[in-house]
């Protein structure tokens, strides 16, 4: 079974890792959001690669003691290993997953030239999460986390976080 850019050749494996959540946000499984990287099942060992969103994320203790709590509770024997490269992408959110953040209230990155020209140059690109209109402006590099700007909808005057590209 291909979940996002990775093989798991098992569905119930699969289906485990999808109900663990981001702790940062919990609408996003870890297989949303891209940062499981490998699956390796052997019987019930498997070996899993974790990729950081970016370095020093204080998310990963979480998801890696969730993923293996979610296996371990289904008879499992999981290894979680924290790999640096590749570095995370926000190429590697599914598309299932960033519908589920701006259903949440975050806009979903734009892409690298769009976010450069969104973060750096003012344009207004980022769709407003409330009322879909792009007459937006940043308030903030950083919103409510490290991988997030802070944003204002000039129409409805709504704050919203935008989840910065990452490549």
């Amino acid at each position: 079974m291909v979940v996002g850019q990775i093989h798991i050749a098992s569905e119930e494996v699969a289906r485990l890792l999808s109900t663990v959540p981001d702790p940062e946000i919990p609408v996003l499984s870890v297989l949303d959001l891209g940062v499981v990287r490998r699956v390796d099942i052997d019987g019930k060992n498997i070996d899993i690669d974790l990729t950081p969103t970016y370095s020093g994320c204080p998310a990963m203790d979480t998801m890696a003691v969730d993923i293996t709590s979610a296996l371990l509770a289904e008879g499992y024997l999981p290894k979680v290993n924290l790999v640096l490269s590749p570095a995370w992408s926000t190429d590697w959110i599914s598309e299932n997953g960033r519908k589920k953040l701006a259903e949440y209230g975050v806009a979903p990155p734009l892409g690298n030239e769009l976010d450069k020209r969104a973060l750096l140059n003012g344009e207004r690109l980022v769709t407003c999460t409330n009322c879909q209109s792009t007459n937006t402006t940043i308030v903030s590099q950083f919103g409510s986390t490290a991988c997030k700007a802070l944003f204002k909808c000039e129409d409805c005057l709504e704050p919203f976080d935008y989840f910065k590209c990452l490549k």
